[in-house]
C-alpha cells in the first residue's frame, strides 16, 4: 500500500497534535510554520456545519470582504451600460460590456474570476447560466454581485471579497489569506469570515450552527480551532 502523504507532509504533521483545539492565534502560528512549500500557500478555513444542505432553508451561502485581501490578483468583469459602465471602469473592472460581453463569453472566453452585473442586464446575463453557473461565476443578488452599485461590487471583488457556500456534505470551505500574511492580518481576516458565516445563518437551522472549525495551508496539516474563541473573533470583526 502506498503512503497517503509524502515524507514532507508526514514530518510537518508531527508538529500538530491531532484532535487538540487551539486558540486562533496559536492555530495561525502553527499553520504559518507548516506552510513551507516553494510557493505562497493559501490559508484555508473548513467549517463543519450543523445543517442539512438537502433542505433549501438550511443552505449556508454568503460573502465577506477580507480587510487584508486574499493575496491574489482577481480579474473582474462587469455587465453594465451607460453611467454604470463608466463607474465599473473607474472602479477597476478588467472588462465592461453588455450584449457584446455576453457574446464573447458564449464564444468561449472565460478569462476572469468574478462577474458582476446591474439588475437591468440580468436578462442578458441569464442566457449564460449554463456556462457560468457550473463554474460558480454567475452573478447573484445574495452574494452582492447583482447590484446597481456596480462600483462597490467591483472594488470589493478586487480588494478581497470571497464567497462561500456549504457543500453537499455540510462543510463550508473558504480562504482567509496567504501564509505570507502576518499573524494579525490572518486573524482579522478570519474574524471577518466568521462574522459573515454567522450572518448567513439560515432560518431553518436548529441547535448548533457551527460544529467544528479547522485551519490549514494548501499543503499542510489541518489545525483544529477552539470554536468558542474563534466565534469571539467574529464579534470583534468590523462591519
Amino acid at each position: 500500500m502506498t503512503e497517503k502523504h509524502g515524507k514532507r507532509y508526514d514530518a510537518i504533521a508531527k508538529t500538530v497534535e491531532r484532535g487538540v483545539e487551539h486558540a486562533p492565534a496559536e492555530a495561525v502560528k502553527l499553520v504559518k510554520a507548516a506552510a513551507n512549500a516553494k510557493f505562497d500557500e493559501t490559508v484555508e478555513l473548513h467549517l463543519r456545519m450543523g445543517v442539512d444542505p438537502r433542505h433549501a432553508d438550511q443552505v449556508v451561502r454568503g460573502a465577506a470582504v477580507l480587510p487584508h485581501g486574499t493575496g491574489k490578483s482577481v480579474r473582474v468583469i462587469a455587465f453594465a451600460q451607460g453611467d454604470k459602465a463608466r463607474d465599473a471602469q473607474t472602479a477597476g473592472a478588467d472588462v465592461v460590456g453588455a450584449d457584446d460581453l455576453a457574446k464573447r463569453i458564449e464564444g468561449g472566453w472565460l478569462e476572469f474570476d468574478v462577474a458582476v452585473a446591474t439588475p437591468d442586464l440580468m436578462g442578458v446575463v441569464g442566457r449564460l447560466g449554463r456556462v457560468l453557473g457550473p463554474r460558480g461565476l454567475m452573478p447573484n443578488p445574495k452574494s452582492g454581485t447583482v447590484t446597481f452599485d456596480v462600483a462597490k461590487a467591483v472594488k470589493d471583488a478586487k480588494g478581497g471579497r470571497i464567497e462561500f457556500r456549504v457543500d453537499k456534505t455540510g462543510v463550508v470551505h473558504t480562504i482567509v489569506g496567504k501564509a505570507s500574511f502576518n499573524e494579525q492580518a490572518l486573524l482579522e481576516n478570519l474574524g471577518q469570515v466568521m462574522d459573515a458565516v454567522n450572518r448567513a445563518r439560515p432560518t431553518g437551522v436548529k441547535g448548533h450552527y457551527i460544529r467544528s472549525a479547522y485551519l490549514a495551508s494548501t499543503q499542510g496539516p489541518s489545525v483544529k480551532l477552539d470554536l468558542g474563541q474563534t466565534m469571539a473573533l467574529a464579534g470583534r470583526a468590523q462591519a
